[in-house]
């Protein structure tokens, strides 16, 4: 039936959308299955594709340099909501689902990339653009095409049972979206401001990124005598990832790498001070060494360790949930007996999806084909690829739709393990053996992350009444559009940064990667001859453990352990002043209240997109032949006691616009409006 542009639904929820059905009853959602709005037009694919890429690109530089990505369907439906006042013709709710679901495939394409690409990279191993791309087209869309036998299950048959987080906030923001004008322009706000000001602080040498505090004779002591060196990184997307984790995990953030510089470290400097002789990992003694040099030789390997502990811990802690998947997945099979589903129960046709499957499965086996590798090798690791992917879909599916969480760090770890013990039985090792390892890791990373956010996106389409079809129609294109700014945008940060961590000689810029990092730690291990540090992964993973014993999020705590301290400490702040406005919020109660709330995660939202767009910007500009980072320079750049206290005042300044903008009244009758 042909679309029209007329829609009339209902101004809220029905009663029954986060219930059980009762015998006999049926959910209608807000658009009536008999209605036939716009769905899938130009403008909803355009602007889907645009607000893809760029996230992307967000996403890509922030999960790189702090290890946690960000939400972009929250935004983005803020943005749609926003854009649909723009046109004579106001969008359709249906419209803006689709702007949603494409560009939310940014998200889930980068946390499967930033897992695995940029080990290729640590492993020097410099793969080609075009691989990089593949690799996160071939998982994106295997991602899909295997949750698609699965949406009537998550989404139909247990209406009511699961919670769906993340659906229901995508939900309530598209149905109270008459306040999306106002939300739309602040949020363009922040992240212009962040844009500029991350890009000039990392860019150019305006004022100082990074804060030590070593022009003070007391913090000068404490680095020369007992390695305690504190270290700041004073940029606004920092700030905003603190200020969406909130206090709570800022603060577990923070420990981790509290434990690792101001105790670890210390710790191994008294001890190794007093041998003449190196340790191993490290090649020079303790005794000559930095914090720095203390913390990549030795602390870094405990976080390692932490980090992969807490990993395995989390699919330990998802079994039921894992156990629940086999019987979801079988029962994608079954027969099903309706002859004409309604529209806001119509899939793509199951040939359609079939017929995908035999093409990436194709596509897969010429890739591996390129390797040179044995028929034995290249057929396990098809069987491998595909059934990781298949199986982990259901997984991800299911975590997401009751917890809000993805394991996909304990995913991608056991993929990265028992594909490289299987393999190695049959010759694969060295470097064409890690190459081939990540690979695989990177399709099914990438698979479970985007089924886990379609799952998404298709229940929150549910609630309103979208056409499930025409969701996994541009969730295609939604991840073409991702898989290419992805995997472009990692090999122009690979040029212009370090991953992981510095190696002698190289002047360019690190970006922790922390994910990718552990991934090459494991396949190393694995695939190679070289000696592995067991007992430092040990310490590591007994840490994790008296974390789980004690109630404590152990994941958020190792990535804290691994990344500098630099990153983990202006994430606290983020924290501190999430803390500080939701009780403001509470104290004015109400409405004021929970506008203050929603203006401040807007604010953080845009400080996290704009900052990391700037740098991102500003990573593409080293590309340019003689381009120099004192091509603006302050005169004080290079003098420590101004340059540090000016960076210290503009921080605070941007603390203190997110505080005031917050709490700034708005008129009586006009919501959110300016």
């Amino acid at each position: 039936m042909p679309q029209t542009e007329i829609e009339a639904p209902s101004a809220s929820l029905p009663q029954n959308a986060y219930q059980p059905l009762k015998p006999g009853e049926t959910y209608t959602p807000i658009v009536h299955p008999g209605m036939h709005p716009l769905e899938i037009t130009l403008r909803s694919v355009l602007w889907g594709v645009l607000f893809c890429v760029v996230f992307t690109v967000a996403s890509a530089y922030s999960t790189l340099k702090v290890g946690q990505g960000m939400e972009a369907a929250i935004p983005i439906s803020i943005l749609a909501i926003g854009l649909a006042r723009m046109y004579a013709r106001r969008s359709t709710l249906l419209e803006n689902v689709i702007i949603i679901g494409m560009g939310g495939a940014s998200a889930a394409v980068v946390a499967g990339a930033v897992f695995t690409l940029p080990a290729l990279y640590m492993l020097h191993l410099s793969p080609h653009p075009i691989e990089t791309v593949f690799i996160c087209l071939a998982g994106g869309c295997m991602g899909v095409l295997f949750l698609i036998p699965l949406r009537r299950y998550f989404v139909r048959e247990m209406h009511g049972v699961f919670p769906f987080p993340e659906a229901t906030a995508i939900t309530e923001v598209l149905v109270t979206g008459e306040k999306g004008g106002s939300q739309a322009r602040l949020l363009l706000q922040a992240t212009t401001i962040a844009a500029l000001y991350d890009f000039f602080v990392t860019t150019f040498h305006v004022w100082r990124e990074y804060l030590n505090l070593q022009f003070i004779p007391l913090m000068r002591g404490l680095a020369d005598r007992g390695r305690m060196v504190f270290s700041f990184d004073a940029i606004g997307f920092i700030l905003g990832l603190g200020y969406v984790m909130g206090l709570r995990s800022a603060m577990v953030f923070c420990a981790g790498g509290i434990l690792s510089n101001f105790m670890l470290v210390p710790l191994i400097w008294f001890i190794g001070s007093h041998l003449n002789a190196a340790v191993y990992p490290g090649a020079t003694p303790v005794a000559n060494m930095t914090a720095a040099e203390i913390y990549a030789n030795y602390v870094r390997f405990i976080g390692v360790g932490a980090i992969t502990a807490a990993g395995i811990l989390g699919v330990l802690k998802s079994l039921r949930i894992i156990a629940g998947s086999f019987s979801i997945a079988l029962h994608a099979f079954r027969p099903s007996h309706a002859v004409q589903p309604e529209r806001t129960d119509r899939d793509v046709p199951v040939i359609a999806s079939l017929l995908g499957v035999l093409l990436s499965a194709l596509a897969i086996a010429i890739f591996f084909g390129r390797f040179h590798v044995s028929w034995a090798v290249l057929g396990w690791g098809l069987f491998l690829t595909l059934l990781f992917a298949f199986f982990f879909a259901s997984v991800a599916a299911n975590a997401i739709a009751t917890t809000a969480n993805n394991p996909a760090s304990g995913m991608t770890m056991l993929t990265v393990i028992i594909t490289s013990v299987v393999l190695l039985r049959f010759g694969l090792s060295g470097t064409t053996g890690m190459f081939f390892v990540m690979a695989i890791a990177g399709m099914v990373c990438t698979a479970l992350c985007v089924s886990g956010q379609f799952i998404t996106d298709l229940k929150a389409g549910y609630w309103i009444g979208s056409t499930p079809a025409a969701q996994e129609k541009v969730k295609f294109i939604g991840v073409l559009a991702a898989a290419a700014a992805a995997g472009l945008t990692i090999v122009m940060l690979a040029h212009t940064f370090q991953f992981g961590e510095a190696a002698p000689g190289d002047l360019r810029p690190v970006l922790a990667a922390p994910q990718a990092s552990i991934m090459k730690a494991l396949v190393v291990g694995f695939l190679s001859r070289q000696p592995v540090t067991y007992l430092l992964f040990g310490i590591g993973a007994v840490m994790t453990i008296v974390m789980e014993m004690l109630g404590r999020s152990a994941m958020v705590f190792a990535l804290g352990m691994y990344l500098p301290l630099s990153l983990t400490t202006p994430i606290l702040t983020g924290g501190l002043l999430s803390h500080f406005i939701h009780k403001r919020a509470e104290a004015n109660g109400g409405e004021p209240g929970r506008r203050i709330r929603e203006r401040g995660v807007i604010l953080a939202s845009g400080l996290m997109a704009g900052g990391a767009l700037g740098g991102v910007f500003g990573a593409g500009l080293r590309l340019i032949p003689g381009f120099r980072e004192n091509l603006i320079q302050t005169p004080f750049y290079n003098y420590d006691p101004i340059s540090q206290p000016v960076s210290a005042v503009l921080f605070a300044s941007l603390c203190l616009y997110v505080w005031f903008v917050a709490q700034k009244r708005t008129a009586p009758g006009r919501g959110s409006e300016e």
